[in-house]
């Protein structure tokens, strides 16, 4: 357990000294507002080190070696660490190499660590403690048993996938998304209130219920923030859209309803009511609200059209070779393809997040795909609601 500067001095200097370690996080999402790490797990050279950050150490000697080239970070579906790490502490990451990317690139249909492990190795781990409150310290015998194998055994997990990669000719895909998974910048967390279109049902609502669940999904945020809790443990998705169909008045309506507990009517009665009245007041939304898009790549209706054809293929090709489709394409590169229309191979080339190997292995089919749709636009072929009306 390194929980001090001279602790972490001494397993960095250990670090130093190997080609490649083992990395994994803990954080607390299920427990906080603002989720942050909480442990980060390394195991090098046979060692299993359980790093605190909540003890206060600098951790910057930490992220010089994960930021070094010339060292492997051996992950497990790491995207969601190196973001959090990115974000928390500014960290950079280079040599990086996942193990559940290599393998879903080798066909795995369940590549969770878990199922990995079993069909391995035979090692049977304890996932129950998976939502454990790794906040909380000090941490009790079982989660630092579970804490220690999420990384124990990816290095010889690693070291046979490699050597399988290799002989079926797959290693350049699994080299590719590393390399994307490395440059991932961590997206911005700010609050929408427009994202309550979101949930499941809110779709299905009158405009003036609509206008409900947005008060309400606002009223939840604020008191999420002041407590220092998810979302979800204030009021949870299903409830909050149920409430806005029952628009209670009242208390006693509220009370009335089935759908909530005593509890939470003395939590947040008050607040549930009060929401409704400004929602009222406000009377129903003038349109169905469009929240922030996931991408920053946005395509146009014909645009759109390319982008289908371009994942019908993505899709064929990947079920011919049995791995996932985005291991094939990107989902942005896809969307810089559909948005680009290349016409040729230096356009395709210069497609962002294009890899050298998908262009020797595909190019002249992306290419194809693209003049195919150019020419069935051209002969009026392709009908869109603009050429509709």
């Amino acid at each position: 357990m390194i929980q001090d500067a001279e602790g972490l001095g001494r397993l960095v200097r250990e670090v130093e000294q190997v080609d490649e370690f083992a990395v994994d996080t803990e954080a607390d999402s299920f427990y906080s507002y603002q989720e942050k790490v909480c442990l980060i797990q390394i195991t090098a050279a046979g060692v299993d080190y359980l790093v605190d950050p909540l003890s206060g150490i600098d951790l910057t000697p930490l992220g010089e070696v994960l930021a070094d080239p010339a060292t492997t970070k051996v992950f497990h579906d790491g995207e969601y660490d190196v973001l959090i790490l990115k974000r928390d502490y500014g960290f950079s990451f280079a040599g990086l190499f996942d193990t559940r990317v290599a393998a879903a690139a080798l066909g795995s249909e369940a590549p969770g660590l878990a199922s990995v492990l079993l069909r391995r190795f035979g090692v049977q781990l304890d996932k129950s403690l998976q939502r454990s409150d790794w906040s909380a310290r000090p941490l009790t015998e079982k989660q630092i048993a579970y804490a220690r194998l999420d990384t124990h055994y990816l290095m010889p997990l690693a070291e046979e996938q490699r050597v399988e990669l290799k002989s079926r000719g797959r290693l350049m895909i699994v080299e590719g998304e590393c390399r994307r998974l490395e440059g991932l910048e961590p997206p911005d967390r700010e609050f929408q209130a427009d994202d309550f279109i979101r949930l499941k049902g809110a779709r299905s609502l009158r405009l003036l219920e609509m206008q409900v669940l947005r008060e309400l999904f606002c009223m939840r945020d604020k008191f999420a923030q002041d407590r220092d809790v998810p979302p979800f443990k204030v009021l949870s998705h299903p409830l909050l859209v149920w409430l806005a169909e029952l628009c209670p008045k009242n208390l006693r309506a509220l009370e009335q309803g089935k759908g909530i507990s005593p509890r939470q009517v003395r939590q947040f009665g008050h607040e549930i009511v009060e929401a409704v009245h400004r929602a009222q007041n406000l009377g129903p939304l003038r349109r169905v609200p469009s929240p922030a898009p996931r991408s920053d790549i946005t395509l146009d209706e014909i645009e759109s059209e390319l982008h289908e054809r371009l994942k019908v293929w993505r899709k064929r090709h990947a079920g011919s070779q049995g791995i996932d489709s985005s291991l094939v394409l990107n989902r942005k590169v896809l969307l810089r393809l559909a948005r680009g229309r290349p016409k040729g191979r230096e356009a395709l080339v210069a497609t962002e997040g294009l890899l050298s190997w998908q262009e020797e292995a595909f190019g002249d089919e992306l290419l194809a795909i693209v003049a195919g749709f150019e020419r069935d636009l051209a002969a009026g072929r392709i009908r869109t609601k603009r050429h509709d009306r």
